[in-house]
């Protein structure tokens, strides 16, 4: 089967708040491929409070906003995962969304962690060719 009908298929047998929620993830994906990357985000987390009713889609989407610092590609992976977790497994909204938001921390420690050791890196480099003689 085409991936066209079967993706028809499966939207076909999705009771329609998951139809809803199908298409919100579609939407953000193909928001992905055409989003550009801003020229210096922020180094920091930017403070946008999680609502109180709010979808697994709407969530990444605002853990995107949030951490816009991340390399999506790299989350990518894990928050399709809690997507399909959600929308397939029916594990409810609130635990995916938990999830998400340790995974954007992890994923957020690990980019502080890494430019730390660049900037180690860096300084150790320039303290070495500063006491070479020419």
């Amino acid at each position: 089967m085409r991936d066209g009908k079967r993706l028809t298929s499966i939207f076909r047998s999705l009771s329609a708040p998951r139809q809803q929620a199908l298409l919100d993830y579609a939407e953000f994906l193909a928001g992905k491929e055409g989003a550009e990357v801003a020229a210096t985000p922020p180094s920091e987390p930017l403070p946008i409070p999680r609502p109180e009713q709010e979808n697994v889609v709407k969530a990444i989407q605002r853990l995107t906003q949030t951490y816009p610092m991340l390399d999506r590609n790299k989350i990518f992976h894990e928050a399709s995962a809690q997507m399909t977790r959600h929308l397939i497994h029916g594990v409810p909204a609130v635990e995916a969304i938990d999830e998400l938001e340790r995974i954007f921390a992890r994923q957020y420690q690990q980019h502080r962690d890494a430019l730390a050791a660049l900037q180690a890196a860096s300084e150790s480099d320039l303290a070495v060719s500063g006491s070479d003689p020419d």
